[in-house]
């Protein structure tokens, strides 16, 4: 039986640890930045990517005290990061309530460490907040949905503090786009983010309009 979990993706070399990104080239000044955690960050970057106001989405970790963490540290659970997604958005043309939105309506929020067919910790569904406007926003939208009928159990998203985001190695910024046949990418990745585009098509993009079809 062939594996689609992310923590049998395709070996690659390892590389180290960069600051910054190192083939992102949109200009991301002026920009306001919000993080989310929901499994593979292959899938939960490219989903925010497909929605309009955002301008840039990097894959990283966060959540853990590990200085410098690696892929391969942070994949098996040794660190106690997650994979997270860095968005950089425009606030004029999206919200931070917006992306919470697109948050919660692109996996589900009542697995505990773990987004299908990814499990543990560093897989868990978390909100990474930078201030307090961002901590009621994200709380008062967990609060809503779990008193509504849409979940028949507890929501397990974690919304906790940022404290420091660490950016993945080059090699899986904009995965998905660079590997569209890679097993994941074809089997994880792209049904989550059709399914995403389908409930939300009022959020997009014209390009992932068009590619949704």
């Amino acid at each position: 039986m062939v594996s689609f979990g992310c923590s049998n993706k395709e070996k690659v070399q390892e590389r180290t640890n960069q600051q910054t990104p190192t083939e992102k080239s949109v200009s991301l000044d002026g920009l306001n930045r919000a993080y989310f955690a929901s499994g593979c960050f292959w899938c939960v970057e490219a989903i925010y990517e497909s929605v309009r106001g955002v301008e840039e989405a990097v894959s990283g970790y966060a959540g853990g005290a590990e200085e410098n963490p690696t892929y391969r540290q942070v994949s098996i659970g040794a660190t106690g990061h997650t994979e997270t997604v860095e968005v950089y958005y425009d606030p004029d043309q999206v919200s931070y309530e917006t992306l919470v939105k697109v948050y919660y309506g692109s996996h589900d929020p009542t697995t505990v460490n773990g987004q299908h067919p990814d499990y543990g910790r560093q897989y868990r569904s978390a909100i990474f907040y930078l201030n307090d406007e961002e901590k009621k926003i994200a709380e008062d939208f967990k609060s809503a949905l779990e008193t509504s009928v849409e979940y028949d159990k507890p929501i397990a998203t974690e919304i906790i503090p940022l404290e420091r985001f660490w950016i993945a190695e080059e090699y899986h910024q904009d995965y998905e786009k660079r590997n569209p046949n890679q097993p994941y990418i074809r089997n994880v990745s792209i049904p989550r983010l059709r399914k995403f585009q389908e409930m939300f098509p009022e959020l997009l993009k014209e390009e992932a309009k068009q590619d949704s079809h």
